[in-house]
């Protein structure tokens, strides 16, 4: 089997990039999408990237939390770093409503210039939210004829929100809350709905480890995506090896890559 993980918070301080990397190619993960949430990160992706062509891809955006934390030199460099050998989507963007770490209209203003940018450079959205779905749909809605697609990163939602997310051509990423008996329950209901087109996905390591991995480890990571697979396979009532071809082929269309 093959699998893409299409988010994984490799610059995180809590992993090696090397090193879950290599465990990432001996699990059959052979592509990665790195994640960056901040400015301070593009750059260090920008170089990880260059050091693993063949593996990695990697968005460019500030994710909610960091919202407060974008100049305008800030977005000028993001916008330069859209034309790089690499990047296939702005983001991680959108509203984080629940922890306030940036003020909400400053998080709306952020997400909409990144809106803004994706239209732009044809470039698809990797979005994020928690707590201001009505909200963020409004964002989306009003670019949604001249957006190229998106992932919704992380879902956890309910079958509406999904079909919502669904109306504007974005795909649907499942993560190992999926695999959580107590928290999972909305997000398996959406799953056994899901077009088989739009399922997508990702760890978001280091964290979310799926719990129905044994032995526990520390931090999450690409390698631990068949956990996933394995939930998503047995509500869709599918082969493992069918949902990471489904997951892969759906992940190389959103971010324009060959299979």
């Amino acid at each position: 089997m093959n699998w893409f993980d299409a988010g994984v918070n490799l610059l995180d301080g809590r992993l090696d990039a090397d090193e879950v990397i290599e465990h990432a190619l001996h699990a059959g993960v052979s592509r990665l999408c790195l994640i960056t949430t901040a400015p301070n990160e593009w750059e260090r992706a920008a170089s990880l990237y260059c050091r693993y062509p063949d593996v990695l891809r990697y968005t460019v955006g500030c994710h909610p939390h960091n919202a407060k934390l974008m100049t305008a030199a800030d977005f000028s460099t993001l916008e330069a770093h859209l034309s790089s050998p690499g990047v296939v989507a702005v983001g991680e963007c959108g509203l984080d409503f629940n922890r306030d770490f940036s003020p909400r209209d400053v998080q709306e203003q952020v997400f909409k210039a990144q809106l803004d940018l994706a239209v732009v450079h044809r470039k698809p959205v990797y979005l994020h939210e928690r707590d201001a779905f009505d909200k963020q749909l409004a964002c989306l809605n009003a670019v949604s004829e001249q957006l190229v697609g998106g992932i919704a990163h992380c879902f956890t939602g309910d079958v509406s929100a999904m079909h919502a997310y669904l109306k504007l051509g974005l795909h649907i990423g499942v993560t190992g809350w999926v695999c959580d008996p107590k928290r999972g329950g909305a997000l398996r209901e959406s799953v056994a709905k899901l077009p088989l087109n739009r399922l997508i996905l990702e760890t978001d390591a280091p964290y979310l480890f799926p719990k129905n991995r044994r032995p526990r480890a520390r931090n999450n990571e690409p390698a631990f995506i068949s956990s996933v697979g394995e939930v998503v396979a047995d509500i869709l009532e599918l082969s493992i090896g069918d949902v990471a071809a489904i997951s892969f082929a759906n992940a190389c269309d959103l971010f324009g890559l060959p299979d």
